[in-house]
């Protein structure tokens, strides 16, 4: 197997950190407001993220860094609060990966890159613009 770019890895690192996160965030509206929906199952899904990039990282001899999000990210005064900002955050990832997809041709990463800008854009956005405009 050869060898990743210096931008494929930098593709990787930035996804991992971008799903971690997104992962620390909707945990800590978990622990702030108990289990609303739709943040624990985003929070699931962004684990399982998290493991689809974890194996490209071990597939290419990547050491895996620990998630340094938790305990730093926003909290917010309310779950509408919260889903306003996971529309917003949902958006950047969505562009985030339109971007990474961009910067490697990898059937791999680009299969796992694809599955999780689909999951964002088609899934999480949906949920959050749904919980943003509950009354």
């Amino acid at each position: 197997m050869d060898q990743l770019t210096d931008s494929e890895i930098r593709v990787l690192h930035e996804a991992l950190d971008d799903e971690y996160r997104a992962w620390a965030t909707y945990n800590q509206v978990l622990a702030d407001f108990g289990d609303v929906r739709p943040f624990s199952n985003i929070r699931d899904a962004e684990a399982r993220h998290i493991e689809a990039l974890c194996g490209l990282f071990t597939r290419y001899g990547l050491p895996i860094s620990e998630n340094p999000w938790p305990g730093k990210v926003e909290r917010y005064p309310s779950v509408r609060a919260a889903c306003e900002a996971g529309v917003a955050a949902e958006i950047a990832n969505g562009e985030m990966y339109e971007r990474l997809l961009g910067m490697t041709q990898r059937p791999d990463i680009l299969i796992v890159l694809q599955n999780l800008c689909e999951a964002s854009q088609q899934r999480h956005l949906v949920a959050f613009q749904r919980c943003a405009q509950r009354p």
